[in-house]
């Protein structure tokens, strides 16, 4: 946050990519790289729940940092010894500046380290989950989704951008703003955007067609954190979630769809938000609220039809030692 200023998000992402076909270098390859990724964040989220829906837990290990960083990045504080047991690192910064000693950008998750040279491969989230369902695609689970189904690609792409700008990307612009100018402009856009989301799933299950796809994971991460973080700490309060009745139902049925709500931590993304600002929470005092038992709640959603997995299945239970702990998701 800047005093004066409008808040600007650092997009100069590690673009490099991992293919089948190996053109920048790196081939997908099962086990061959780390997914670096922390629960609180939700650009990172958008990875863990893509890669459990299409079955990508073996070919694509995860590494989970902990919630809380300062400005050395990212740490493994999880792990036994505060190291992650793969790639021997305590800070992902170490596996950045093992690609690029001179690296100057943000120490962002996800990351995706190869782990035979400890270098980081990309951070460049809107792809790392696109090529997830594209190059990853021969790895997938029998009966995975189509997440990103060549003839609604344009549609897709259409709502994601919007959803970035307007709803993804303008809760941080909300929150980080230097200026009243600069937080209204934020504000009536991200409200302005949710009312658009609110008319459109009112008729529809889902936002693309009558499956789930790329962009309801989009949508979802940011609408799983608004009354956690957004609302009150981001000052976007026109509404809670649970006030916009459309926009929670949706939430809740994602939230129960297997892959969704069984990846989110709420201990994780409210000592993240609260603890790291403290700019905006100079006391780091994290509420106790609010209460998630509500994202149980029956949902009605299935009356408008659709088809959650397509011709697939749901994902099959949460893998070995994947699970958010007991007490941090009312799942429990």
């Amino acid at each position: 946050m800047s005093p004066g200023k409008g808040y600007s998000r650092d997009s100069r992402y590690i673009t490099t990519r991992i293919t089948a076909d190996g053109r920048d270098g790196y081939r997908v390859e099962p086990g061959r790289y780390r997914l670096v990724v922390s629960r609180a964040c939700p650009w990172a989220s958008r990875a863990v729940i893509v890669r459990r829906l299409l079955g990508l837990e073996q070919a694509l290990p995860m590494a989970v940092a902990g919630p809380v960083h300062d400005e050395r990045s990212w740490t493994f504080d999880l792990d036994p010894g505060g190291r992650d047991p793969v790639l021997g690192i305590e800070r992902l910064r170490e596996a950045y500046l093992a690609r690029d000693p001179d690296y100057d950008r943000g120490i962002t998750v996800p990351a995706v380290v190869d782990v035979p040279s400890g270098k980081v491969v990309t951070n460049d989230f809107p792809r790392i989950t696109l090529d997830m369902s594209l190059e990853w695609a021969p790895h997938h689970r029998p009966g995975a989704p189509d997440l990103y189904p060549p003839g609604l690609r344009p549609h897709i792409d259409a709502v994601n951008e919007v959803v970035y700008r307007d709803v993804n990307n303008a809760v941080y612009e909300a929150g980080f703003a230097g200026t009243q100018e600069a937080y209204a402009d934020a504000y009536g856009r991200l409200f302005a955007r949710l009312d658009w989301l609110s008319a459109r799933l009112e008729r529809s299950r889902y936002l693309v067609g009558d499956t789930l796809t790329e962009a309801d994971v989009r949508l979802f991460t940011t609408l799983v954190r608004f009354d956690a973080v957004y609302h009150g700490h981001f000052k976007c309060n026109r509404h809670k979630l649970t006030e916009m009745p459309v926009l929670w139902a949706y939430a809740r049925d994602l939230f129960q769809t297997p892959g969704f709500g069984d990846t989110v931590d709420f201990d994780h993304i409210k000592r993240h938000y609260y603890l790291v600002h403290t700019d905006i929470n100079p006391t780091g005092v994290v509420p106790a609220g609010p209460d998630t038992s509500a994202w149980l709640a029956p949902h009605g959603r299935a009356v408008l039809g659709g088809r959650p997995f397509g011709d697939g299945t749901a994902p099959g239970p949460v893998a070995p030692g994947e699970a958010v702990p007991t007490g941090h998701t009312p799942l429990s």
